[in-house]
């Protein structure tokens, strides 16, 4: 298991739809999303099996859900690990919209 040598950063980066959690410049994780109006829909998480166990998944989530509050947007946890997240931490209940069949449909369209 490597273990990070300087502090991980996170960035979204629009272009690709995600946030990215960064070690040494390295891109070692993602959450992806889509905007949905004033939604922004989490529909995939994932970290490099080499940084599991390290809180990488869960700073990343936190940072990104931060930055939606900041945006003025609302959150909708299709992602698994999202949801799971949000079961923990209730400071984001209030910009948390349920996943409903309209948001599954529209997303399935969104990626094709």
């Amino acid at each position: 298991m490597s273990q990070p040598s300087a502090t991980p950063t996170v960035e979204r980066v629009d272009t690709r739809h995600r946030y990215e959690i960064l070690v040494d410049g390295k891109r070692v994780g993602l959450t992806a999303y889509r905007d949905r109006g004033e939604q922004r829909v989490f529909h995939h998480t994932e970290v490099d099996d080499a940084f599991t166990g390290q809180g990488l998944a869960a700073q990343l989530v936190h940072e990104a859900l931060t930055d939606v509050r900041r945006s003025s947007k609302r959150i909708v946890p299709v992602c698994p690990y999202v949801a799971k997240y949000l079961i923990r931490h209730e400071e984001f209940n209030d910009i948390t919209d349920p996943v409903t069949a309209e948001v599954l449909e529209w997303l399935n369209a969104e990626l094709g």
